[in-house]
């Protein structure tokens, strides 16, 4: 399945080369921004893994639908890894009986920097005494984020962008109705994550958030505050929504910067942008108040753009 994944061609090499010796490590960090494809790294990894002759229940794993593979996600209001979902994937471990063609058993634990230190605590008692035929993968946006008492228990591995080229044909390849202009954009204004362009192009919601980030853009180019944050308090009432398009509208600024004139955003007004993104994005984090947040932002994006270019 690793030749399902695009680019990283050094790194699937040396997976590829690990797989056949029976070398890999039992515990594996892979590190990626958001929309590089270290999830589905993990997948195509775990598949070839557990059923070296592919077939069925490695589609399987790739779809998250295997019984062998137990995952982990962040949850709640929080956003973290509760311990009491590390206690049950140790129980899952020890109970379960395996397929008569599975080679062992996955643990997936998606963002890994999402641990807090109890969870992380009890991650630890397997990691450092691991079961037998049991094989973690971890996933996080970079290596900073993860406890270092996890960290310097993986083998880390760092997953980097498509190139623009590929990237390209892959959009094309995998949506055939994608016009060469669209996927040409696509890759660009993603630096080549095709993960996160495949959303951008397939799922609706995505599609939506980035068309108003561009709409928002557009309307700071006029300085036309109210329209802003009335883009803005349409967002008000579903903070997970909020944060995608905030996560969008990062990613139009920062395109940008890289193309002056990108989504008719001038470099100055995408340099304040994305401060003021950094800002609110930090307010979140602390749990500010999602309809002040959005506030603050809007009123940046309108005046402080403007006041950085005088």
């Amino acid at each position: 399945m690793l030749e399902r994944l695009y680019g990283n061609a050094a790194l699937k090499a040396d997976w590829a080369a690990a797989l056949a010796a029976k070398r890999l490590p039992h515990a594996l960090l892979l590190l990626g921004e958001a929309g590089c494809g270290a999830g589905f790294a993990a997948r195509c990894l775990a598949a070839d893994w557990l059923y070296p002759a592919g077939g069925p229940h490695a589609e399987a794993v790739l779809a998250g639908q295997d019984s062998e593979c137990i995952t982990l996600r962040p949850e709640g209001a929080g956003g973290f890894i509760r311990i009491e979902r590390i206690r049950e994937a140790r129980a899952a471990i020890g109970r379960s009986a395996l397929s008569a063609d599975a080679g062992g058993r996955v643990l997936f634990l998606y963002d890994a920097g999402r641990l807090n230190t109890s969870s992380a605590n009890a991650l630890l008692k397997i990691l450092e005494e691991p079961p037998a035929d049991v094989l973690f993968l971890l996933t996080a946006q970079n290596a900073a984020a993860v406890l270092p008492t996890v960290r310097s228990r993986c083998a880390a591995y760092t997953l980097a962008p498509v190139p623009h080229a590929e990237c390209v044909r892959a959009l094309r390849a995998a949506l055939p109705r994608l016009g060469p202009a669209e996927a040409d954009e696509l890759a660009f204004l993603y630096g080549g994550r095709l993960g996160a362009a495949l959303d951008a192009a397939r799922d609706p919601a995505c599609r939506g958030a980035l068309q108003t980030a561009k709409t928002l853009c557009a309307c700071a180019m006029q300085n036309d505050a109210y329209r802003v944050q009335a883009v803005l308090a349409g967002a008000e009432k579903d903070r997970d929504a909020a944060k995608g398009l905030l996560w969008q509208l990062q990613q139009v600024c920062a395109a940008a910067l890289r193309r002056p004139g990108f989504a008719g955003l001038a470099p100055a007004r995408a340099a304040a942008a994305l401060r003021a993104l950094d800002e609110a994005d930090a307010a979140l984090r602390a749990n500010a108040s999602l309809r002040l947040t959005l506030a603050v932002l809007g009123a940046a994006l309108a005046d402080g753009g403007r006041a950085a270019e005088g």
